[in-house]
């Protein structure tokens, strides 16, 4: 097909697209092109999802590496207490925090072509002058420029993919990237194993050259983000002319972009109307519940797994096969997500994997079975957090209400992230975690009460646009409603 004869096909299609009123049913025009199907998702996947996978890889590395570093020694070096650990953790989530919406509002305007590279590679330089620091207070300024400079990516990322991935393919391309916070939870174990060993190089600790080695390589690979990362579809220089169009054309009938422009341009009132969506908050309380069971079990991992009676090196080693069993959980789920569109059902099937693994883990007296337990709580939540991710980018539009409603998320995210570090640091003593464990247990039951009603208030929803859409035709429905339009059906 010539460019000019498929720009009269897309002409066509959008007359089309533009008169399905007239059929009066809520079926939409299906634009499916067997030549281009496989073919673009594909380039979409070898070209994006790796770059993505590895920001993301590194960025949670570089948050979380704290972990390893302090079971590697930190915390006597810089003779920190239990309670200035969970400050400079604390320190780290503030301002990451405070990043995430304003970053999320400004990705399309700055174009993340630029800023997610920028950030990566100024939070590289952060992580590597971690390896330097000679005193508490010098860890705190640290934390807080790389809090400052993450905060903005995954929920970037998540806003990212969506630019270029219809809603029903979502999940398992975040997964696919947030998989890679598994895989660094494993990765951080068995790089901390061997980083250490190079305790007393150029006369340094082991600790301080995980920071070191860790944070040059963030660096390195921020400045290759500015080749490898495309504005948008339209600016892929992977894709020809007819490719770049396809990929538009699915978008705009996904309903994952508006049909015009003007209404996917940023809107101070579609921040506003995202803070009035039910669901945004109720996954909101989600976010906070998974946040809080992520960030413990990412930053204590180590900590939990020394205290079944492990050295520090076997504890690193011993991190590894929950993280890795993570990954695998999460990328099955993703595609059992996509594949049968049950986001909630997933979130409460994850949910009950973290409530078995904190019953054992509070339940048992044997270190075995204790350990035993992090292969449940640790893949599950891990899996519900693309889930929820995605959950969270499928219903909310146009751009500024969903970039407003992931960023929502991502807050309550770290605010959990926040509770985490005092719970785990210093309000529940190792090596028992008795007050955490209970703790996160209740929040693995509400994770499961919320997914469940969340579940059924979007099915119930669009059981009433289902009715709505009987009475009316799409032309005759007021544009720029985005969500609330009743052709646009929410992701259960």
């Amino acid at each position: 097909m010539d460019e000019k004869s498929h720009s009269n096909t897309s002409d066509d299609i959008e007359k089309h697209h533009d008169s399905m009123g007239s059929l009066q049913n809520d079926s939409r025009i299906s634009l499916v092109d067997p030549s281009l199907e496989k073919k673009v998702w594909r380039k979409l996947d070898l070209r994006i999802l790796p770059v993505v996978a590895m920001f993301y890889l590194l960025s949670f590395l570089d948050r979380t590496n704290l972990g390893n570093a302090r079971v590697a020694g930190l915390q006597h070096d810089l003779k920190m207490t239990n309670k200035q650990y969970s400050i400079a953790l604390t320190v780290t989530y503030v301002p990451y925090i405070v990043a995430e919406l304003p970053s999320n509002l400004l990705l399309k305007i700055v174009g993340p072509n630029l800023m997610l590279p920028t950030m990566l590679t100024l939070w590289g330089v952060v992580t590597t002058l971690q390896g330097v620091v000679t005193s508490y207070k010098g860890l705190l300024a640290c934390r807080f420029f790389l809090g400052l400079l993450e905060g903005g990516v995954f929920p970037g990322l998540v806003l990212y993919l969506s630019f270029f991935y219809p809603r029903r393919r979502l999940q398992w391309r975040i997964s696919a990237f947030f998989s890679a916070a598994s895989i660094s939870g494993a990765f951080s174990g068995l790089l901390a194993f061997g980083i250490i060993n190079m305790d007393g190089i150029g006369k340094r600790p082991g600790w301080a050259w995980i920071f070191i080695l860790e944070g040059l390589f963030t660096f390195l690979f921020g400045l290759s983000g500015y080749v490898l990362l495309p504005r948008s579809p339209a600016h892929a220089r992977f894709f020809d002319q007819e490719e770049k169009e396809y990929v538009i054309a699915k978008l705009k009938e996904d309903g994952a972009t508006g049909r015009d422009d003007d209404v996917d341009g940023f809107s101070w009132r579609e921040v506003g109307e995202a803070f009035k969506l039910p669901q945004v908050w109720m996954l909101a309380v989600l976010f906070f519940f998974d946040g809080t069971i992520l960030y413990g079990l990412a930053y204590f991992a180590p900590s939990i797994v020394q205290g079944l009676g492990f050295t520090a090196s076997r504890a690193q080693l011993m991190s590894v096969p929950p993280f890795a069993v993570a990954f695998v959980l999460t990328m099955i789920g993703a595609y059992i997500s996509d594949r049968y569109r049950c986001r909630g059902f997933v979130s409460m099937f994850s949910s009950v994997l973290c409530i078995i693994g904190f019953a054992i883990f509070l339940g048992s007296k044997s270190h075995r079975i204790q350990y035993a337990s992090l292969f449940f709580s640790i893949p599950g939540t891990y899996l519900a957090a693309p889930t929820l991710s995605t959950w969270s980018a499928n219903n909310a539009a146009p751009h500024a209400r969903r970039a407003t409603a992931i960023a929502i998320g991502f807050i309550m995210t770290n605010s959990g992230g926040i509770l985490a570090t005092w719970l785990l640091g210093s309000l529940s003593p190792a090596p028992l975690y008795k007050l955490a464990t209970k703790v996160l247990l209740a929040f693995s039951v509400l994770m499961f009460f919320f997914s469940g009603l969340n579940t059924w208030y979007l099915w119930d929803q669009n059981r009433k646009k289902a009715e709505f859409r009987k009475t009316m035709t799409i032309t005759q429905e007021k544009p720029g409603l985005g969500d609330h339009s009743a052709w646009f059906e929410y992701a259960l």
